[in-house]
């Protein structure tokens, strides 16, 4: 169920000098390797198959080290944290394990008590606070219970439940920052600080993840479209609600935004898949990776910082 990037917004540790180009091995992955080159507007930090292995980049260089303890992974903006979920509870609570790259320094915040969960982590885009969706299996089903908001500089979480979530919803920070989840068949936008809603993007189309759909410039914001149309993905105009685009492609899965004119999805080619970058006519413009099918059918991860230049 994890599948998910988070785009960030800048960086403030700077990664070492690269060269022109780069092919990154990544382990665990049967060989995928990630295109990379000098000046991206993002740059990969982090990648996962499922819950089970969990890789994290080196904070400026290229190595990923398998994060054993971990389900899952994500880099702040500005890459100064890591935000990881352990795989497994700790003293009877579910804790969400926060690293400063700069000191090394480790802290374990409790989220929620067992056997509630919460995980798929969400940054804001001013570093300062992670966003996690709450869960608990009831008759064997999860069900989602509202979110936790944990600050990582005062190590604080705070827990608020919202009745009525749709099973498949899950919170991910507005560039305002507040919190956005699916509602029905649209979105919904709630204040962070106790869930109140303060508008719904009705028939908006439904999320195509929970990594940050807002484009950096916060002018639009990524959706599966409405079953009504042909196109898959739909732009929305955040001011409004209304549907500006519907962009001419049908990929498997939509991982953000690149920059402000294109889309980082994962598309079928010839047999497997493959993670391109795509405009907002549909058309594929890099191959950033190729993706064999047993990778894909593995719960394939991917979770990138934003660079200074972007």
């Amino acid at each position: 169920m994890i599948a998910h990037l988070v785009i960030a917004l800048s960086m403030t540790l700077t990664p070492a000098a690269a060269p022109a180009r780069v092919d990154l091995t990544l382990p665990g992955t049967g060989g995928v390797k990630y295109r990379e080159k000098a000046g991206d507007p993002v740059r990969l930090a982090a990648y996962g198959l499922g819950t089970k292995r969990t890789y994290l980049r080196s904070a400026t260089g290229n190595a990923f080290t398998w994060e054993k303890t971990l389900s899952e992974v994500s880099v702040s903006p500005g890459n100064r944290w890591t935000a990881g979920v352990p795989t497994a509870y700790r003293s009877g609570y579910d804790t969400l394990v926060v690293t400063d790259r700069t000191t090394g320094r480790a802290a374990s915040i409790r989220t929620v008590k067992k056997p509630m969960t919460a995980s798929y982590v969400s940054w804001s885009r001013d570093a300062r606070r992670v966003a996690l969706t709450v869960e608990r299996k009831v008759s064997g089903k999860w069900r989602v219970l509202g979110y936790t908001v944990v600050d990582v500089v005062s190590k604080t979480a705070r827990t608020v439940r919202i009745s009525g979530l749709s099973a498949e919803a899950g919170f991910w920070w507005s560039p305002d920052g507040n919190l956005v989840t699916r509602h029905g068949a649209g979105l919904r936008v709630h204040r962070v600080s106790d869930g109140a809603v303060l508008r719904t993007y009705a028939s908006a189309g439904l999320p195509t993840g929970p990594e940050d759909a807002f484009s950096p410039s916060g002018k639009r914001l990524v959706t599966w479209c409405p079953s009504r149309f042909k196109e898959h993905v739909c732009l929305i105009d955040p001011a409004t609600g209304r549907i500006a685009q519907r962009v001419a492609a049908r990929p498997e899965a939509v991982f953000g935004w690149w920059d402000d004119s294109h889309l980082v999805a994962v598309t079928a080619h010839a047999g497997a898949y493959r993670l391109s970058v795509l405009d907002l006519n549909g058309r594929v413009t890099r191959v950033l990776a190729g993706l064999p099918a047993r990778t894909w059918a593995a719960d394939l991860w991917l979770s990138f910082t934003r660079t200074a230049k972007a």
